[in-house]
């Protein structure tokens, strides 16, 4: 099972240097499905340590609207560490500036930030990966519902 960590834990978490590639990861992952199960598991193939950043629920409701996250950060991060490809979740706090993700990135120091292919941040991540002397790798996505056409469905959108 995947370690779930708070800001302040990080540095308790994350291996020590040359304890192999870290692959860096962040979204919502509000209602676990299929495309997140498959992306994770390929991100997990570009390295051997996966982190996962889990938005807050704040920041979740920012940009999904009032009636999400279905599942607390909480849940969300207890079906992600069941994921066998996942080894840290790293439990955000509300990030409101580019700054804050980048400072959180370069604290990490991934070698790879694996990316899907319509992600609208892909440019900020791109830096990112580039500040760190990392790289941005870019997943495709898995034809399934999305999480947000998954909530219209269930009627909570």
């Amino acid at each position: 099972m995947a370690r779930i960590a708070s800001l302040r834990e990080l540095k308790k978490f994350l291996p020590r240097k040359g304890g192999g590639k870290i692959v860096l990861v962040g979204g919502c992952f509000d209602i676990l499905h299929i495309g997140h199960v498959r992306f994770l598991s390929e991100a997990k193939g570009m390295g051997d340590y996966l982190v996962v950043l889990l938005e807050s629920d704040k920041n979740v409701r920012k940009l999904k609207g009032t009636k999400r996250p279905i599942f607390n950060q909480i849940e969300r991060a207890e079906m992600l560490s069941s994921l066998r490809m996942v080894d840290l979740i790293l439990l955000l706090p509300r990030m409101r500036k580019d700054d804050d993700y980048l400072n959180l990135v370069t604290k990490i120091k991934p070698d790879i930030i694996a990316v899907t292919k319509e992600d609208p941040l892909v440019d900020k991540k791109r830096m990112q990966a580039k500040k760190v002397g990392g790289v941005l790798k870019i997943i495709s996505l898995t034809k399934t519902f999305s999480t947000s056409k998954l909530a219209k469905i269930l009627g909570v959108e």
